[in-house]
């Protein structure tokens, strides 16, 4: 026998191969291990050593689950009050006030509707029914009376709603003199913001007495209803020069509140100068388009100077 060849079985056949057609492992020094008894190898048995053996582990750490993503959430929108819901004449609340701001805003919206009620159904009825008792019957003066009523009721629900503007100013920034008041361009961004105002008033003013002249050419002097309407048409510009006049003393404080509200006046005029254009162009009255597209500028240019100084005002960059 030559070294390191098998030996046979006792009846000349080989050893039995290993799985896959393949002779059974060899010794540690390339030797076949010993045949066992009946001619089958035995396997080889691992020494044993002076020291112990590490400790096999059955399984592995099973892997730890890594974190999630610390992904900023989406600023969440804050539900709607009760009586919120858009249809219902309510203007959407900046999702940026604060909870304090917010409550008064919401108050305030609450006195803006029975305010809003009694103006515009007490203004017709106490002048239409003054016309009415002195021109037709008596009985004109009582719904005068009537009107009086819900006009007390709509100037007392104003003064509640300047009462809870005044607190709400209190915690609004704008409402304050700016922290930008000492530069020279905040102040003459209030100061061209304050003339910008008194142009409001003025125009306001205009556009009341632009209302009363043209009632004339639609007989609304002659009608009692005709009259009311006229009347409660003509207290909408009347009543925004009192509040652009109301601003020029805060301007002058360099209060950037008073260059918002002016310019949301102003685009309540150049509403009203779009359908004086539009009916001129449908009349063919040269004079009235002139007249609209005259205000139409000067609505848009003022609109961006106030946006422009309240930016100023905040210190920020323009």
């Amino acid at each position: 026998m030559y070294p390191g060849q098998q030996q046979p079985g006792p009846y000349g056949q080989q050893p039995p191969a290993g799985p896959y057609g393949q002779q059974p492992p060899a010794g540690p020094y390339g030797q076949q291990p010993p045949a066992g008894p009946y001619g089958q190898p035995q396997q080889y048995q691992q020494p044993q050593y002076p020291y112990p053996q590490q400790p096999q582990y059955q399984q592995p750490y099973a892997p730890q689950q890594p974190y999630p993503s610390q992904q900023p959430y989406p600023p969440q929108q804050p539900a709607p009050a009760h009586g919120q819901e858009v249809g219902e004449g309510r203007m959407r609340l900046d999702p940026n006030l604060t909870p304090a701001q917010r409550e008064l805003a919401e108050k305030i919206q609450a006195k803006s509707k029975p305010m809003a009620y009694g103006m515009i159904l007490g203004l017709p009825l106490t002048f239409g029914g003054v016309h009415y008792g002195i021109t037709r019957q008596p009985l004109g003066f009582v719904a005068a009376l009537v009107g009086l009523g819900l006009l007390a009721f709509g100037v007392y629900s104003l003064l509640q709603m300047q009462a809870l503007k005044r607190q709400l100013r209190l915690i609004t920034a704008d409402a304050w003199r700016s922290p930008a008041a000492h530069l020279p361009g905040a102040r003459k961004a209030a100061t061209q913001a304050a003339y910008l105002n008194g142009v409001l008033a003025l125009l306001s003013l205009a556009a009341c007495g632009y209302l009363l002249y043209k009632g004339v050419g639609w007989g609304a002097y002659g009608n009692s209803f005709g009259f009311g309407a006229l009347v409660t048409a003509a207290a909408l510009p009347f009543g925004m020069a009192l509040a652009a006049a109301s601003t020029i003393p805060q301007l002058l404080q360099v209060i950037p509140a008073g260059a918002r509200v002016g310019r949301s006046l102003y685009s309540i005029l150049f509403a009203l100068a779009t359908t004086v254009t539009v009916e001129g162009i449908k009349g063919h009255d040269v004079p009235q388009i002139g007249g609209g597209a005259v205000a139409l500028l000067i609505c848009g240019g003022a609109m961006s100077l106030l946006g422009k100084a309240t930016k100023r005002m905040r210190g920020e960059p323009v």
